[in-house]
């Protein structure tokens, strides 16, 4: 810091009387004098220089959540002047300051700050319906991100997991499925969308097969095996809607219904099918009703993949495309109680209704939602690689 005029003047007054007189001050402070002289000026300089200590910001209000203090996460983007947002579905905040991001998730002790990993010793939390972060988030990221360039090894959160994906393009050949009070049908729709979702996966580096690329009848035991013969990661089914009550609309996504017995599917895979295992992990060849139990927790986890999936569709869709989404919800279709993966049907609108029909039609609309569709595909696995380094 360059010195006032004061400064400068004090020192050089001071230095010039201690060389001509070079006393020692034997007075009561028993110190030589110079020194004395010393402390006093440096006092008096930093007064003169309005250095005094400032009144601290507002204090941030705290809760105490199981002997740790938390900070409302509205309170400190305020004091910090960071914009946020909160995803519900995902249960996910997203901080932004200049050119700097901070991702978090409730419940998790992971920070990915400009995707760069670091663990809090304690979780982001709920309480009182308001998010709350760890006092020490502060002090541990905001404090040092925004004095120097945060250190530490780059990573990405692309779509590693996922190597391929079956889009399965619903109906077809001698079946049209549901048909608009116009003649749109349903079978031409869904191939349009599925063809346009796989092109956006593929310029993802995404391998996908498609059940069917062109105008042919495809049997729904044929879908499944090639599903379960691809080896893929992923099972997205493409459809269109249809209902007696024509002011219905909107874009819906199903799951594997938990009404569905996983406990009878796994034990037709253990009969059926291959798991896959290293055979060196067993000492003997897995019994029938140790294959039974393993498929049984393969079945489960993917039932909770595919809601993790369906929400991530959902949010997207409902984010950026004009159209009303209705949710996700359990059914029994036969694709997917037949896929050995984490599966969902989506329901891109009513080809009942009026104006979805006349959207439908559209091939822009068609586009958004392939967008749509893909974008919360590269949500789903964002999260799930979030969800993965910080376990």
């Amino acid at each position: 810091m360059r010195k006032s005029k004061i400064q400068k003047f004090t020192l050089l007054v001071t230095s010039y009387w201690l060389s001509r007189k070079k006393l020692l001050f034997k007075g009561m402070f028993g110190i030589p004098m110079h020194l004395f002289i010393v402390i006093l000026l440096s006092g008096l300089v930093t007064i003169l220089s309005g250095c005094a200590t400032l009144p601290g910001r507002e204090a941030l209000p705290t809760y105490n959540i199981g002997g740790v203090t938390y900070v409302p996460l509205l309170s400190l983007c305020e004091s910090e002047n960071m914009a946020w947002e909160y995803d519900t579905f995902t249960r996910t905040v997203n901080l932004s300051k200049g050119t700097h991001k901070i991702n978090l998730m409730v419940g998790e002790r992971l920070v990915v700050v400009d995707d760069m990993p670091q663990y809090l010793k304690h979780p982001v939390d709920i309480y009182q319906g308001t998010v709350v972060l760890p006092f020490k988030f502060k002090e541990q990221v905001l404090d040092s991100l925004f004095k120097e360039p945060y250190p530490g090894r780059k990573i990405t959160l692309p779509l590693t997991r996922i190597k391929k994906i079956v889009v399965d393009a619903g109906h077809g050949g001698k079946d049209p499925g549901a048909i608009g009070k116009r003649g749109l049908r349903e079978k031409d729709v869904n191939l349009d969308i599925a063809k346009r979702l796989s092109k956006l996966l593929r310029a993802d580096g995404i391998d996908v097969v498609m059940t069917r690329s062109m105008d042919s009848f495809i049997s729904l035991e044929r879908r499944v095996d090639i599903a379960n013969d691809s080896g893929a990661g992923l099972f997205i089914s493409i459809h269109s809607n249809a209902n007696r009550v024509r002011s219905l609309n909107g874009l819906e996504v199903y799951y594997i219904s938990p009404n569905v017995s996983d406990s009878k599917r796994a034990l037709y895979c253990a009969q059926n099918a291959a798991l896959n295992l290293d055979k060196s992990s067993f000492a003997h060849p897995p019994s029938l009703n140790l294959k039974a139990t393993l498929w049984d927790m393969i079945h489960t986890s993917n039932r909770a993949e595919s809601v993790r999936l369906a929400r991530g569709v959902c949010s997207v869709i409902e984010k950026n495309l004009d159209t009303k989404v209705l949710g996700i919800k359990g059914a029994p279709f036969y694709v997917l109680k037949g896929a050995r993966m984490p599966a969902i049907l989506i329901e891109a609108g009513f080809l009942s209704n009026y104006n979805e029909e006349r959207l439908m039609r559209n091939a822009s609309y068609r586009q958004q939602i392939a967008e749509g569709i893909e974008q919360g595909i590269k949500k789903y696995a964002r999260d799930y690689a979030f969800l993965e380094a910080a376990k």
